[in-house]
């Protein structure tokens, strides 16, 4: 005789929390992202398909650093420069055709001058014309996951098919910092007199870089249509942020806000503890196995944001399909512990057998069906009543 396992669940109170006070961007657009616990701090208008302007030379760059992780290119590999890079308009390296710039100086310039002539020297030298390269890097967005990016062109220059979202945006910037660490470096360049060719151009416009708040990266934006936008990192103790910002409407307030949400995502927030590893929760009941019962407990310490300003409780929800058949392995997944902080998505965490279970013999088996059988006429009978 078997039965079909019931969901059962659980609530408890894991600890008090302190929620946070909402942030109220002046961005049209934002997405701020915790790297440490994977926590997203928040969200605004975050998957609106939006003109990145030069943000999104990020992608380009993306593309640079995979050729140079599958050997394609080295960093002493020199492009030629197109008439088409040399005649590039906006923020430039002053490129001309005679010029062999090696992929260490194009990563330069693209980060530290947000050069639109090398990003075209770049996508050429890649796929051979911008065009294809363009195609490369939408082929390149699906397969990250990126839904809500498309790209015209490899530098940002304005175009109805050059869109990305907040939250793409710094999916991309997570990749870049965690994928390819021995490239990360250059974001954090502050100055690249490149040749000398345009000394007022040879800063860069991260505004956070030489304000000690531990900003390292990553990119800024404008153009007329899309506003004032950065994409930005920052490290304070051992955790990491990410956001996006866009739509601000000059350069100091774009300043200011990026500032503002530095602060407020490492300040407003403490990152606790809230279960121990090993740690069982609840028990399940065992269907035909030598014990009754197994414990339901969390591989690894829960590492959560908690929010530090008003009080409240950190609420924990234990879902398990019970009861559960034996045998079960030691750390098999049967359930998962469910918490919600307000104001903040849910975070899901596996639960795990504590201990394997062998499969019974003849009387624990004649005992559990027995013990079931009269808990499910129980329950019927009290629905009659």
């Amino acid at each position: 005789m078997r039965f079909a396992p019931l969901l059962a669940t659980l609530a408890l109170i894991l600890l008090t929390a302190l929620p946070a006070r909402a942030f109220d961007t002046r961005a049209r657009a934002a997405w701020v992202y915790d790297m440490t616990t994977g926590t997203v701090l928040m969200s605004k208008e975050a998957d609106l398909p939006y003109p990145p302007a030069s943000m999104s030379k990020l992608m380009t760059l993306n593309m640079l650093f995979e050729a140079l992780r599958d050997g394609r290119v080295t960093l002493d590999t020199e492009f030629r420069v197109s008439t088409k890079a040399k005649n590039m308009g906006g923020s430039t390296m002053f490129l001309n055709e005679t010029d062999r710039p090696t992929v260490e100086q194009l990563i330069k310039g693209i980060i530290v001058l947000s050069g639109n002539d090398a990003c075209v020297v770049v996508a050429e030298g890649l796929a051979g014309t911008e065009e294809a390269f363009a195609r490369m890097m939408n082929d390149r967005a699906r397969a990250l996951g990126m839904s809500n990016s498309t790209f015209a062109n490899a530098s940002g220059w304005p175009a109805p098919n050059q869109r990305m979202s907040m939250h793409d945006l710094g999916t991309l910037a997570v990749r870049l910092i965690s994928e390819f660490p021995e490239y990360y470096g250059y974001f954090g360049m502050t100055e690249f007199p490149f040749d000398d060719r345009a000394p007022q151009n040879r800063f860069n416009r991260n505004p956070l870089l030489t304000l000690g708040i531990g900003a390292d990266g990553l990119k800024t934006g404008h153009t007329q249509e899309a506003g004032y936008g950065l994409v930005g990192s920052a490290v304070q103790g051992n955790r990491r942020i990410v956001f996006v910002i866009a739509g601000l409407n000059t350069e100091e307030e774009r300043a200011e806000e990026s500032e503002r949400i530095v602060n407020w995502a490492f300040r407003q927030f403490v990152q606790k503890t809230v279960v121990e590893e090993g740690k069982v929760l609840a028990s399940a009941p065992v269907w035909l196995g030598n014990i009754d019962q197994v414990g339901l407990a969390v591989e690894q310490d829960v590492e959560l944001l908690i929010p530090a300003l008003v009080q409240g409780n950190i609420e924990g929800e234990i879902r398990y399909r019970g009861p559960v058949q034996a045998p079960i392995e030691e750390g098999q997944q049967l359930g998962e512990l469910i918490i919600t902080l307000p104001d903040m998505p849910e975070t899901r965490v596996p639960l795990v057998a504590d201990r394997s279970v062998e499969r019974g013999g003849f009387m624990p088996r004649i005992r559990t069906a027995a013990r079931i059988l009269i808990t499910r006429f129980a329950g019927q009978a009290a629905d009659l009543l």
